[in-house]
């Protein structure tokens, strides 16, 4: 084996990649549906990995620059996820689920500063114990720069080496119980309460018109559909499409075939038997009156109109606040869709009383002309892309890291938010302005995902390689045994306070709250297993603001986490 561990030593770039690797390897492994994922395997190989090396005499180590590199990208990745959700938290209805994120993150700050201190625990372990406990990895990196820029006074007698050690030590120690205890108080809350979600979330969906559908990925089910007639009943013959829309508002005629001449949907043509009528509607309206103009046919003349489909951001203020429903009487109802609705950035569950917000998204597909219609009246039409704009990836990362340049003096010291802290705050501005003005900077999903999966696990697997040679000298059961008990108190205890809070004080649906609660928590996870727990999709309206406030606190408290516990 030392020859195998020689090798990587001398192959850096392999052995940066052969971590990562097994890292996703590592991270599919679960039991009974909970494993460590790749980011949390990610320090676990790269420690193990070093350790083991380190037995045979090889020091695994990889360059500084690298694992900054790779952590500016991840924390860039994240302001662009976060951007238009973290501005829109700050508008009144996001106060209350604003208000829940802060009180979570500070009291988990807090818990593990207090048991830090309590337990007598190593220099870097808080920086770790707040990373893990509270499952966001980007504080590790917070907590690192801490020690770089020499915020946090390294204690005699230790090395950075150390304290690098030690806060990986810290993640890789509390995050299991910081991710499995997450999903478990989220799921069983209302019942410790004696509350019934179930019953809660029928009522909000009764009360907003929303569809507790199964979150399959591609579904049989359709709200809307075009069909073609066969015009044989003489009521409706004689009519002219104006006339007949006046009588059946819930549908709308899109095109007319008689003979060989296809006439197009005017509202003074006149019906005439005979003719073939495409008509468009929701599926329970042309089902409920079937012989309203004839027999269906398949027509591909008739049924041969262009269709589109597109992302609608809302942004004209006359309708913000108001209902999907509101828009049944447009000219467009009926011809078009909406498919899914996104807000922050996050799905959520949408019904005919689910009020527009702001920079709400609207994925819709139906008629072109009434697709362009919709957007030219709720907003802005963006069409789904997959490129992406490195001009302004690039000077998004530039005007990151010359914010991150900014120190402001405090007596004898000067505070900024240095280079991590800039990018995050770049990439907040750059999507909150893409997602106003849609015509540039487009960064699909996919690349997102990219600068954060790669970002975050390689830095993570650095940061692992470079502490695993030190940890054999540091761990011993006592250590351990005491950094979980710190990250178990500061795991558990904020998603009860925040959860009495927003029951009993903001008087938040239960079921929705469940989803503020996991939000507040930064982590996907907890809403997910909420939504299965009452077999509804409600969980998810409470989740997007709170995930995108308490992201951004719980990396920057990496960094306090280190300084409050010196």
């Amino acid at each position: 084996m030392q020859g195998f561990f020689q090798f990587l030593a001398d192959n850096p770039y392999i052995l940066l990649f052969f971590t990562v690797g097994m890292a996703v390897l590592a991270g599919k492994f679960s039991v009974k549906g909970y494993g460590l994922g790749m980011v949390a395997a990610a320090v676990v190989v790269g420690a193990a990995l070093a350790t083991w090396a380190s037995t045979y005499g090889v020091k695994l180590q990889l360059d500084n620059f690298a694992k900054s590199l790779f952590y500016y990208l991840f924390m860039y990745g994240v302001g662009l996820r976060v951007g238009p959700a973290f501005f829109n938290s700050l508008k009144k209805d996001g106060i209350k689920f604003t208000v829940l994120a802060v009180i979570c993150a500070v009291l988990g700050l807090l818990l593990v500063v207090l048991m830090s201190g309590l337990l007598g625990l190593p220099a870097g372990a808080a920086g770790g114990v707040l990373a893990g406990s509270q499952t966001m990895s980007a504080a590790i990196g917070t907590a690192e720069m801490a020690v770089e820029q020499g915020a946090y006074q390294l204690p005699p007698g230790t090395t950075a080496e150390q304290v690098s050690g030690m806060i990986a030590l810290g993640y890789g120690v509390t995050y299991i119980w910081g991710t499995v205890g997450i999903i478990l108080v989220c799921k069983y809350l209302p019942r410790w309460w004696g509350v019934d979600a179930r019953k809660a979330a029928r009522e909000y969906e009764l009360e907003h018109g929303v569809r507790n559908v199964d979150d399959a990925a591609l579904s049989g089910y359709r709200g809307g559909g075009l069909r073609a007639y066969r015009l044989d009943n003489a009521t409706s013959a004689g009519q002219s499409i104006g006339q007949f829309r006046s009588r059946y508002p819930q549908y709308r005629i899109v095109n007319v075939r008689r003979g060989e001449e296809t006439l197009g949907a005017d509202p003074g043509l006149v019906l005439q038997q005979g003719d073939v009528v495409a008509l468009g509607g929701r599926l329970q309206d042309l089902t409920d009156n079937i012989g309203l103009l004839g027999a269906e046919v398949d027509d591909p003349k008739a049924l041969n109109i262009p269709l589109d489909q597109a992302e609608i951001l809302v942004t004209d203020k006359d309708f913000v606040g108001k209902p999907l429903r509101s828009l049944a009487g447009e000219d467009f109802a009926g011809q078009l869709q909406v498919t899914r609705l996104e807000r922050s950035g996050e799905p959520i569950p949408a019904g005919a009383e689910t009020e527009l917000k702001r920079l709400d998204v609207l994925f819709v597909t139906g008629l072109k002309s009434a697709v362009d219609r919709a957007a030219g009246m709720l907003g802005k039409i963006a069409r789904p892309s997959t490129t992406t704009d490195l001009l302004t990836l690039s000077g998004g990362m530039v005007l990151g890291l010359l914010i991150g340049k900014i120190n402001v003096p405090i007596g004898d010291f000067s505070v900024g938010l240095g280079n991590a802290g800039g990018l995050l705050l770049s990439g907040i501005l750059v999507s909150s302005l893409v997602s106003r003005l849609r015509f540039f900077g487009s960064t699909p999903n996919a690349a997102r995902n990219i600068l954060e999966d790669l970002g975050l696990v390689t830095f993570i697997a650095i940061v692992g390689i470079n502490a695993g040679a030190t940890l054999l000298e540091q761990l011993t059961g006592a250590i351990a045994l005491k950094i979980f008990l710190a990250g178990f108190v500061a795991s558990t205890v904020p998603p009860f306070i925040t959860w009495a809070v927003g029951y009993h004080f903001f008087k938040i649906n239960p079921a929705v709250l469940m989803g503020g609660v996991a939000g507040s928590r930064s982590h996907s996870g907890p809403a997910r297993e909420a939504a299965k727990e009452i077999d509804s999709t409600v969980p998810w309206v409470g989740f997007p603001v709170g995930y995108a406030v308490s992201g951004v606190l719980y990396t920057v408290f990496g960094y306090f986490a280190m300084l409050l516990s010196h």
